[in-house]
């Protein structure tokens, strides 16, 4: 948590009041949260039917759910936190959680603390987690170390308990995201077939029923948050063709770029301007990883053999359909269907680079216990790799934008249990991020809400903004009537002359207003152009 906090100065000086609001990504997954929170205490079976987009049904299951970082976030809206406060400390606990299970899982597998805290130190605090601090599924990795545990000890022993906790700490991760679910499956399938003869053969009667109930564990416990996906994959038409796919794919700098100011103010700008992903994991964990590759450790080991191939199949998948073959696996993995950002995949080497520069210093710390100044020597070793790795990645101190509270002019909406709201202007579709603001500012009232924000913009949007975009003219004030809003919020600098025309249509009150925003309660009939 120390770590976490360093890593992301200043926010600890100010965790209610700084903030990536400045990012729509980051508004949205400040509503994600708090809907999530909302919904699991006031009608937890309509979770998916999320309150944006008025009227389409499981507008949640546009992005993503972010059930497990919600469970972390959910008291602080409970006990009445801002979504930035409440995003801030899910924020520490996924990176301290991330580093806190890779440490303990690579002492379990290397038996050398040096080697597991440097590793813990490499899956939290890399480049990729800390050029994306608006995505907060990023930052919770935490469930994969110990999935990868509980997959070796099922090949290992194949006992029920090690498949039950598999099943677990998969669904765990699974329900973090909708990218670490299939970089979590994906993770899995490959570690098994790097270790394919410790359940194939003699051992297949006793590995493999394990491995199914694993297997139908953590489906169990997806099914239910997937098949809002199918649903709305099947009445929306939601996804990802290849050619989008195409837009979105790694390219090589990726794999050298990094926003750690060491690098990136030396040497690294224009790579990483170049890359549409951060993947670069430092020069230290490359020396210790190639250390492991050159030993023949990274084969010899089974653990860490499993993430070599990891790390691998998870390059080669970032590049999306300009690998060869991608366009197969992606007609037949439905999941693929959802994917968008695959350049993403690079998370997977990143982890493997650190999982196996673990393996490497623990071997060369281990050649060098032979004398008491060989011990010195080794424990140097170790608090330089530990150090070294931190300093190296590191973004302190981060830039962050003060956020001064939700408007108190929605607390107005708040009192209104029937409200239905439109925020105008209506954005058009085109520009439909600069409705973030508006989807954050709906956690103080949580009425439904026309506008919204999410990775997939409804037909029923479209409609809506060709509707109103004459607004403030009556005619577009009786098209939100039909859409049946009831309250409208008017941002009066983008719209001057909308006060003096609203005072001119019959139904009309103002509600609430401050020197930005009014709110308007709409009834009735609008007037007609030559009189009532």
């Amino acid at each position: 948590m120390l770590l976490a906090l360093a890593h992301t100065w200043p926010l600890v000086t100010a965790p209610a009041t700084l903030s990536r609001t400045d990012s729509a990504d980051g508004l949205l997954n400040q509503w994600i949260l708090g809907w999530v929170a909302h919904a699991l205490v006031t009608h937890p079976l309509a979770l998916f039917d999320a309150n944006i987009f008025f009227p389409e049904p499981r507008t949640l299951a546009f992005s993503e759910h972010l059930m497990v970082p919600a469970l972390f976030s959910a008291p602080v809206f409970w006990l009445g936190g801002s979504p930035v406060l409440a995003y801030n400390l899910t924020l520490w606990i996924g990176l301290a959680l991330t580093g806190w299970t890779t440490a303990l899982v690579l002492h379990r597998w290397t038996g050398d603390w040096p080697a597991a805290l440097m590793a813990g130190s490499l899956a939290a605090f890399n480049t990729d987690t800390l050029t994306r601090m608006a995505h907060i599924q990023a930052m919770h990795v935490e469930f994969l170390p110990l999935a990868m545990l509980a997959l070796d000890d099922v090949l290992r022993r194949g006992a029920r308990r090690d498949a039950l906790r598999l099943g677990a700490w998969t669904a765990l991760q699974m329900l973090c995201s909708g990218y670490l679910l299939v970089m979590t499956a994906m993770a899995l399938v490959v570690g098994a077939l790097m270790r394919v003869g410790e359940w194939t053969g003699a051992r297949l009667r006793s590995r493999l029923p394990q491995l199914v109930v694993a297997a139908v564990v953590a489906g169990v416990v997806c099914a239910p948050f997937l098949f809002q996906y199918y649903r709305v994959q099947h009445d929306q038409g939601l996804t990802r063709s290849v050619d989008e796919v195409r837009l979105y794919s790694g390219v090589w700098q990726n794999f050298v770029a990094t926003g750690a100011r060491l690098h990136f103010e030396t040497w690294n700008a224009s790579l990483f301007r170049a890359a549409n992903s951060a993947g670069f994991p430092g020069v230290l964990p490359w020396v210790f990883a190639l250390v492991a590759v050159a030993t023949g450790l990274a084969w010899r080991d089974a653990r860490a053999r499993m993430w070599l191939g990891i790390g691998v199949v998870g390059a080669a998948l970032s590049f999306g359909p300009s690998l060869p073959g991608y366009a197969l696996l992606y007609e037949a993995i439905p999941l693929l269907q959802g994917i968008r950002a695959v350049a993403r995949f690079s998370l997977l080497p990143l982890l493997a680079v650190g999982v196996l520069a673990a393996f490497g210093l623990a071997w060369l710390r281990t050649r060098l216990q032979t004398d008491a100044r060989s011990r010195r020597v080794a424990q140097a070793l170790g608090i330089f790799a530990v150090v070294g790795v931190n300093v190296e990645n590191a973004r302190a101190p981060m830039a962050f934008v003060r956020f001064d509270g939700i408007p108190a002019v929605y607390a107005a909406l708040a009192q209104a249990p029937d409200a239905v709201v439109a925020e105008l202007p209506f954005p058009e579709p085109g520009r439909v991020a600069a409705n973030a603001a508006a989807v954050q500012a709906s956690t103080a009232h949580w009425r439904p809400l026309l506008n919204g924000y999410s990775g997939y913009t409804p037909k029923s949007y479209v409609d809506h903004y060709l509707a109103f975009q004459g607004f403030p003219d009556p005619s577009a004030v009786e098209a939100l009537r039909r859409a049946g809003v009831t309250h409208i919020v008017v941002d009066v600098a983008k719209v001057p002359d909308a006060v003096a025309a609203l005072q001119k249509v019959d139904g009309v009150t103002l509600i609430a207003s401050d020197a930005r925003r009014r709110i308007y309660r709409i009834v009735g009939r609008a007037r007609s152009p030559n009189g009532p």
